[in-house]
């Protein structure tokens, strides 16, 4: 009966969608506006791939961006123009922001689309297309901003009455307040990069010792990895559940969510396989969660897809992670169990003034 209850909720969620789709295009016609002519995707491989067949599917010219090594790759020869960037190395290529804001200027691209990884949540990158009349298909600057700093982020998500993890939302300054924190906090305490992802910059503290061990090891990894070494520190939540929320919102403050995935196998807090839906949350938390996750989306006025993540304990008590403001590489195992397209719903928030 709950899966069935569960099942039934998630497609009054779906009803809920196509009619937001249907609001979304109707208001772009009643403010004149039309979809883009031409995108470029500052993007390789799977994804650049995807969202050029999105593009087709909707008329739109798309031009791909390559580095040397790249330029007889899948996605450089599905495009309609393609622009060497640079050399192989990413950092001169895919991650040269003057060089594809440049291929967009070139091309006569109206729009860029980021995919994942690389420039995805890149505040400057956004702010350089705004500056060229050029448009982010993606969620606004701010948003980017304000969820990528795993500090700001929590504050806000406390605000808009979110749970968060126990801990200290400040940046903590040394070894000595450290050891002040973790020990208010309670032990095990983790320590975690503020600008860090992918498992880099963290470290699990069960004593005073281990925390000026950690607190050193995440600093010096947090700057070599991110370019910025503040650090926090949180409770640790014993053999966790790792369950995400996949959001969708529009431009018109339409939020809605399309359930959980779950990647609690990890290696090194990188994930391994990703089930959906999860195995262990009930509807009624599953419920909770999504609310909680589009709380949040709507607290930094979001727009496009993104990625709400939870730990979840043996109890069911869940705490707000972080946001990814960006699709994930995990997403088509939501639109296998919905039905739903992701990457065609956060390109249709793109419209430009006629």
């Amino acid at each position: 009966y709950n899966e069935y209850k569960s099942y039934l909720s998630t497609m009054t969620r779906v009803a809920l969608l196509h009619r937001l789709h249907r609001s979304l295009h109707g208001a772009a016609a009643a403010a004149n506006t039309k979809n883009f002519d031409k995108v470029l995707i500052a993007n390789r491989g799977e994804i650049a791939c995807r969202v050029m067949k999105t593009c087709r599917s909707l008329g739109i010219k798309t031009v791909a961006v390559h580095s040397d090594a790249d330029d007889r790759a899948l996605h450089v020869r599905m495009a309609d123009e393609a622009v060497c960037v640079g050399p192989a190395p990413s950092s001169q290529s895919y991650l040269d922001m003057e060089a594809i804001v440049k291929a967009a200027v070139s091309t006569g691209a109206q729009a860029v689309h980021p995919g994942y990884g690389f420039l995805s949540e890149n505040c400057r990158f956004a702010e350089l297309l705004e500056a060229n009349s050029i448009a982010f298909i993606g969620p606004k600057e701010h948003a980017i901003q304000a969820m990528g700093d795993k500090i700001e982020s929590k504050i806000i998500a406390r605000r808009a009455g979110v749970n968060c993890i126990p801990g200290y939302d400040g940046v903590v300054a040394d070894e000595t307040e450290a050891i002040r924190i973790a020990n208010d906090i309670g032990y095990p305490v983790m320590i975690k990069a503020s600008a860090g992802g992918g498992g880099k910059g963290m470290r699990i503290a069960w004593n005073d010792d281990e925390v000026i061990e950690g607190f050193k090891l995440s600093k010096e990894e947090a700057a070599s990895s991110f370019g910025d070494d503040r650090l926090l520190i949180e409770k640790f939540i014993d053999n966790p559940r790792h369950i995400e929320i996949q959001i969708l919102a529009d431009s018109f403050g339409n939020c809605i969510y399309l359930n959980e995935r779950e990647c609690s196998i990890q290696r090194r807090n990188q994930k391994v396989v990703e089930e959906a839906p999860s195995s262990f949350i009930t509807p009624e938390v599953r419920e909770a969660m999504g609310k909680q996750a589009c709380q949040l989306a709507r607290a930094v006025n979001y727009q496009s897809a993104g990625t709400v993540e939870f730990l979840v304990d043996s109890q069911m008590n869940f705490y707000f992670l972080e946001m990814n403001t960006r699709l994930q590489v995990e997403h088509p195992i939501t639109e296998c169990i919905t039905g739903i397209r992701i990457g065609p719903t956060a390109q249709s928030n793109g419209h430009v003034k006629t």
